[in-house]
């Protein structure tokens, strides 16, 4: 008898189980991807969890072939194992679709799907085992007995049942006393909370998980490369930004540069653009004393920008809107409000009003 249920149990798990096209192993590629290394560690959890419990179902046989008592029980006991046989040879009935994209891992969509089966496969194998153990050995569920309402007695809250807590009186703090006396201060037993121990081996999964992919397969930026990218991607943002607020300069909101770099690209300009008119160091030709206190068209940086931005026709100065971006003509206007006060030699007279 136990060796046609061995036979039966062996060939059944032997038919569920995949076999690699080439079979050969996966290639190292996706062998040192970690998504495939967890499932395969789950896959062998699952596999040597069956071993166990197949091993347990064998050993219950001695204890059911005592209480058999007619052919009704042997039928059931086959008909649950053919059961069992078919769950193993149904999971792999159909191939695993290869639609879809496992976008969170290297592993290509035959492989992940395949590891995936396997799993559940294995999964439902322990749960026909769990059954069948269960029947072999004969265990009934057994009611709880109705608890007592005890007078007086606290009710544990929900919280205190997640925390697996509980509220002490003065008479029970003697009984979860551990006997650590410090200053006056007793100790009583309080362990930590399940859901912490279990946060805390999440984290060591997480962490070893998280080194494997940032330093040994290389497949996930570490911190500093992380670091690296979110500054060069706001390095870029910052520029993308003061782009456009410097095209949002006029002469509503233009404030005087006091930047060296600001300053010498306005020379710059100033040299190759209105050095003819104004001179060289602003003391004028054609055009007014820039160094002196006296202005035609106001002295204020924003009257300035005004000027050079829109020129003045009467005068023969032209627009320069569409020679110069805003961030120019404010360089531009800043340099000549900083020459204020230099005196040039051979200086034009002056002319318009006196700045106050």
């Amino acid at each position: 008898m136990n060796r046609k249920l061995i036979t039966i149990l062996t060939g059944s798990l032997l038919c569920s189980l995949p076999v690699l096209a080439d079979g050969g192993p996966q290639p190292p590629s996706e062998l040192s991807d970690p998504v495939a290394l967890v499932l395969l560690t789950v896959a062998g959890g699952l596999l040597l969890a069956i071993g166990v419990l197949g091993n347990a179902v064998i050993g219950a046989m001695d204890i059911f072939r005592e209480k058999m008592k007619n052919a009704g029980d042997k039928i059931i006991m086959t008909t649950g194992i053919l059961l069992l046989s078919c769950i193993g040879q149904s999971a792999f009935a159909q191939d695993a679709p290869v639609t879809g994209n496992t976008y969170f891992t290297h592993l290509s969509d035959n492989s992940f799907y395949l590891l995936i089966s396997v799993i559940m496969l294995e999964l439902a194998v322990i749960i026909s085992l769990l059954f069948l153990l269960r029947y072999l050995v004969g265990i009934k569920r057994k009611r709880k007995p109705a608890k007592a309402v005890v007078p007086g007695k606290k009710r544990v809250s929900w919280w205190e049942k997640v925390n697996n807590t509980k509220t002490l009186d003065a008479d029970s703090e003697a009984e979860q006393d551990m006997g650590h006396d410090y200053d006056g201060i007793h100790e009583l037993n309080n362990p930590t909370p399940p859901w912490w121990k279990w946060g805390f081996v999440f984290t060591v999964c997480f962490g070893i998980v998280y080194f494997w992919r940032t330093e040994i397969s290389r497949s996930a930026p570490n911190q500093l490369q992380e670091l690296a990218m979110e500054e060069e991607k706001a390095a870029i943002a910052k520029e993308i930004r003061l782009k456009n607020a410097a095209n949002n300069i006029d002469e509503n909101n233009v404030k005087q540069l006091e930047d060296p770099n600001d300053l010498a690209a306005g020379q710059k300009l100033f040299i190759s653009s209105c050095a003819p008119c104004h001179g060289p160091q602003g003391q004028g030709v054609v055009g007014p004393n820039l160094c002196d206190d006296y202005w035609l068209h106001g002295g204020k940086i924003n009257e300035v920008f005004k000027t050079i931005k829109y020129g003045v026709a009467d005068k023969g100065m032209k627009a320069w809107e569409e020679d110069f971006s805003p961030k120019q003509l404010a360089q531009l206007a800043s340099f000549v409000k900083s020459i204020q006060g230099s005196n040039p030699p051979n200086p034009k007279e002056p002319q318009g009003v006196k700045e106050q």
